[in-house]
């Protein structure tokens, strides 16, 4: 069952001063469409407080709201989805618990993540990253840039794997054309809206680039 993935996914973030129900309402007032929740320091029981506030600003607004990586409380809060960061996971398993109705992403680097991910034939979206330095999600893998993502749609089309694609980590507005112009599908975004002077402003930057 094909689902409806955005071109644009606004991600929040733990911030001190700045908390995940107020970025989500600052997001959907500046018009995203797609927000994921991205909590990597509660509990389940703080989590599921807090997802339920997020998740009726995204209902109060229309807003698809998709969890990062907790996908055993999928059942328990009215999400749209879930987004697995890790590549290694059992994609077809995890489908099976969260049913066909709910929409999976999942984080690669490389070609080779994506064909692997593409193989289990239960993934809905593929985030890819990073494009550039980012201390939002710290890793060891190589930076993408505009050519890797261009090699690596390119592989796509060669081996036929028809799944939309997102470029992550580390972007900033003025690299959205270029990467737009590899054959990606969209971008997410995070630090660069949220600690951004203006994030209402940042994020409609964006925005416009991708409707």
């Amino acid at each position: 069952m094909k689902k409806y993935v955005d071109k644009f996914q606004y991600l929040s973030q733990d911030l001190p001063d700045f908390t995940h129900a107020e970025q989500t309402e600052m997001a959907c007032q500046a018009g995203a469409n797609w927000v994921q929740y991205r909590c990597l320091t509660k509990c389940d029981e703080e989590l599921l407080e807090e997802i339920n506030h997020v998740a009726a600003i995204c209902d109060d607004w229309g807003a698809t709201l998709i969890l990062t990586n907790h996908y055993h409380l999928l059942h328990l809060v009215d999400a749209q989805g879930v987004h697995l960061e890790d590549m290694e996971s059992d994609f077809a398993a995890i489908r099976q618990i969260i049913s066909e109705e709910k929409t999976l992403g999942a984080s690669a680097h490389s070609f080779e993540d994506i064909r692997r991910i593409d193989q289990s034939g239960a993934v809905d979206y593929i985030g890819c990253g990073p494009f550039g330095f980012t201390q939002t999600k710290p890793n060891n893998f190589s930076l993408l840039a505009v050519e890797g993502y261009r090699e690596i749609v390119e592989q796509m089309r060669q081996q036929q794997i028809d799944i939309p694609l997102l470029a992550v980590g580390g972007i900033k507005v003025e690299n959205v054309p270029d990467l737009l112009a590899t054959g990606i599908y969209g971008v997410a975004v995070s630090s660069a809206v949220n600690l951004a002077a203006n994030p209402a402003d940042a994020l409609d930057s964006f925005r416009k680039l991708l409707v």
